[in-house]
């Protein structure tokens, strides 16, 4: 996954649908507000000979201009936005890098890419603003959100035994070093849960620790990258169910934006 190389290049923007603002308090305040202004205003021009006369339909007709101006005057708040995440599908992009080869042709690219869009249909479900991001996208640039992922797998050629599993890194020199701890702890700790694979923190690269979208975001936005298995040992689970890959993630992701509740040997060994 080594992309210290490859310059930037112009890509297209994605965009995510917005939620609907939800039913409030504060509208169904200001309808109550509006009918008590209506019903009082009734009983101002009501008297018992204009009950049911054209007189009093004349009358309530002349009301729509003040139910009007009381709607305008009480307007429904905003809905506040909900919080942006950011995705970036490792070596995606017009430079065409496909990272990791296979002998069959299968790219770590083509992976990563599947199983980074299932991400982001994941969290646009649960309502959240989400970037699709390539690898060198101009809108990593001061990038803010609440968390920014990077996705990406390792070789494809055999190397032994051991050689399985997936790993979680974020930066080295973090401008929010418990926030970026509890990232790569929420995502260890629900991926392996999610997916049944082993952490293999042992195999953990400066390519990770020093990952160069850690260098372009913003400073407060707090991010990690993870390689989500061996494109050799795992490369089933990774190419047959890369719903089963993305929700690990997905779930990891989620744990650090609802503050849940992780172990403590969730917390991948200091390298």
């Amino acid at each position: 996954m080594d992309t210290s190389s490859v310059p930037p290049q112009q890509v297209e923007l994605t965009s995510t649908p917005k939620p609907h603002a939800p039913y409030s308090t504060w509208r169904a305040l200001t309808t109550a507000i509006s009918v008590a202004i209506l019903v009082a205003s009734l009983f101002t021009i009501w008297t018992p000979g204009t009950l049911l006369s054209k007189d009093l339909a004349d009358r309530i007709s002349l009301l729509q201009p003040l139910i009007k101006s009381t709607q305008a005057a009480f307007p429904s708040p905003t809905a506040p936005p909900k919080p942006r995440v950011g995705i970036v599908a490792g070596h995606s992009g017009p430079q065409n890098d496909p990272g990791s080869v296979c002998s069959d042709g299968l790219t770590e690219a083509k992976v990563n890419l599947t199983i980074a869009t299932l991400v982001q249909k994941n969290l646009v479900e649960q309502g959240y603003d989400v970037d699709l991001l390539q690898e060198f996208d101009p809108r990593l640039t001061q990038y803010q959100a609440k968390v920014l992922v990077s996705i990406h797998n390792d070789s494809c050629n055999y190397i032994n035994n051991e050689a399985t599993g997936f790993k979680v890194a974020a930066a080295q020199a973090s401008l929010n070093p418990d926030k970026a701890s509890r990232l790569t702890a929420c995502l260890s700790d629900r991926y392996a849960k999610t997916t049944g694979l082993p952490f293999h923190y042992n195999s953990i690269t400066p390519d990770m620790t020093s990952y160069h979208a850690f260098d372009e975001i913003d400073p407060q936005t707090t991010a990690a990258i993870i390689e989500t298995g061996f494109l050799n040992l795992d490369r089933k689970i990774l190419t047959e169910q890369p719903d089963l890959v993305a929700q690990g993630v997905t779930a990891g992701i989620l744990c650090f934006l609802h503050n849940e509740d992780i172990p403590p040997t969730a917390t991948p060994p200091a390298q």
